[in-house]
């Protein structure tokens, strides 16, 4: 078997474990902050809350419909930052948006880890806004924007967030 083929074997393994037991999927009553995510194109529709501790993420939740891909890459997101500082979830967030999109060399220090199986989403062009979704979602509730979406001029595709 190929490097190729166990890398692509991975990734349907990860996408399925996360879509049928996504992590910190549910609500977050009194968050205090919270976004929705609208993926017009595919239909994902997904909602992000958190609350901070000084500045980390105490918790975070997801939730919503969407597709395995989009789902699996929330369930995955929040795991990664829960716990995080604000900053170091931003610079996660930029990281995933430059891999995702193909803008990020993954041989180069990065905070990515096992975030790296969404790394071949960018050679799926109608798959990447599944894949970064929950990461437009996430930094818009960071900042207090009350939504995000993959349309026309809010898409993350053309609207890049940092250097993503």
């Amino acid at each position: 078997m190929t490097h190729l083929a166990n890398y692509k074997s991975l990734y349907q393994e990860v996408i399925l474990d996360h879509n049928k037991k996504p992590r910190n999927y549910g609500t977050i009553e009194n968050a205090s902050h919270h976004a929705v995510g609208h993926n017009p194109l595919c239909g994902d529709h997904i909602s992000v809350a958190l609350n901070f501790d000084r500045e980390c993420v105490a918790c975070i939740a997801f939730q919503g419909e969407s597709c395995a891909i989009c789902k699996a890459s929330a369930s995955m997101m929040t795991s990664a930052v829960k716990g995080k500082t604000r900053a170091d979830a931003e610079i996660l967030i930029q990281e995933f948006l430059a891999m995702a999109t193909g803008k990020l060399n993954l041989e180069s220090p990065n905070q990515i880890g096992r975030l790296a199986v969404f790394a071949g989403v960018c050679d799926l062009p109608m798959r990447v806004k599944c894949a970064i979704l929950p990461w437009h979602t996430l930094h818009a509730a960071f900042n207090s924007v009350a939504s995000a979406s993959t349309e026309a001029d809010a898409d993350p595709m053309h609207a890049p967030i940092g250097n993503a």
